[in-house]
């Protein structure tokens, strides 16, 4: 036995040293995955502006894209047309350290956008970090046995993951889309984005509203919101006695956006540019679009073999109850002259005595009628 294992070490040892060589792919990370190839979009050379600033933070929230790779619980460093850190076997070593957050091909979330000097930062399902990092390792109190934390520790780990895109000499003016070309190597945002997805069902004028973000009188709720977002500030008003919806957007040195809504349509839009006066938009800009709506969903209903013409019908006033005969009439039908029933006079005094009928006046002369006397006297 003991000469079978020295044969067999020495079998191994005068093997090539190719063949001495074998991999473990790691779980959920195929060897395609350890190559990375940088994106070549054209950027500008000046600073960004405040406005694609606030511009970027909009476009991106909660923005909907597809993983290209299996992504870690961690944070992910691309340089803008550039490489990735870590890469190749280091970034497969950081999946099987931190952990799987999504797999390549699933859908994922943008959950926060920060813009920093040199970078902007994505968090994607919540990032890879707990709610409170810091704060969730710091208690109060005298007595060390009982204590109190600053705050409330989520039990649940954190399943997200982080892309920090850096720029060599600050972020440079971009726009959302750019930002989305320049981290589509890690996450793919063209297959469709909600707003996308929404528009699509739209008519043209209204699709190109919407991707424009341009609010329209008589667009609802979910259509705003589509074309620009969650509003600044959401407040309750009266106008013409009546209870609306006021929805304010934008911050100066940008215009600021006045959407009043009655029910669930926008009835008014005021916009309020700086140092010019207010345009207001008061009157339908969607044509016919909700008028054309119900018809495609209307439908008429009979109550048995009535026609919803003789349903109506019954509503109407039903006439005074009599006791004739069907068909019958009476003389005072054919003549005006003959003297019509007056109604059924009762005394006036409900006493043991017989009771006389008041008598009519004659014609020509009025007297009063006089009442009846009782027969006992006092």
């Amino acid at each position: 036995m003991k000469g079978f294992v020295i044969s067999l070490i020495a079998a191994l040892l005068a093997l090539p040293a190719a063949a001495q060589v074998f991999t473990v792919q790691p779980e959920g990370v195929d060897a395609k995955y350890l190559q990375f190839t940088p994106t070549d979009v054209k950027l500008s050379t000046l600073p960004i502006t405040d406005h694609d600033r606030r511009d970027i933070l909009r476009f991106l929230q909660a923005e909907q894209g597809f993983s290209m790779r299996p992504l870690p619980v961690a944070t992910l460093k691309l340089r803008a047309n550039g490489k990735l850190e870590p890469s190749g076997s280091d970034y497969v070593a950081l999946v099987q350290k931190k952990g799987l957050a999504v797999e390549a091909g699933k859908r994922l979330v943008v959950t926060d956008v920060k813009v920093e000097k040199n970078s902007i930062i994505l968090d994607f399902n919540g990032g890879p970090d707990h709610k409170h990092k810091w704060l969730r390792h710091i208690s109060i109190g005298t007595d060390p046995n009982y204590t109190t934390p600053i705050v409330q520790d989520d039990p649940d780990k954190p399943t997200g993951t982080r892309i920090e895109l850096t720029f060599a000499h600050g972020v440079p003016d971009v726009t959302g889309m750019q930002v989305e070309e320049l981290i589509k190597p890690l996450v793919d945002f063209s297959v469709k984005t909600p707003l996308e997805a929404f528009s699509d069902t739209l008519p043209p004028f209204l699709k190109k509203a919407v991707l424009a973000h341009q609010v329209l009188v008589g667009m609802d709720h979910r259509m705003v919101l589509s074309t620009l977002g969650e509003p600044r500030t959401k407040m309750k008003d009266m106008e013409n006695g009546k209870p609306i919806d006021l929805w304010i957007y934008g911050e100066p040195p940008d215009p600021t956006q006045f959407v009043r809504f009655d029910g669930d349509r926008v009835v008014k839009l005021e916009i309020a540019p700086v140092g010019k006066p207010m345009v207001v938009h008061a009157e339908n800009e969607m044509g016919d679009y909700w008028s054309k709506q119900p018809a495609s969903n209307t439908r008429i209903i009979r109550l048995g073999d009535k026609s919803p013409t003789a349903v109506a019908s019954q509503s109407a006033p039903a006439a005074a109850p009599t006791l004739r005969n069907p068909g019958e009439s009476l003389p005072a039908d054919k003549n005006s002259d003959t003297p019509q029933m007056k109604p059924v006079e009762f005394p006036k005094d409900m006493g043991g005595g017989a009771q006389q009928p008041a008598s009519a006046p004659s014609q020509g002369t009025s007297q009063p009628s006089q009442p009846a006397q009782s027969g006992s006297s006092h």
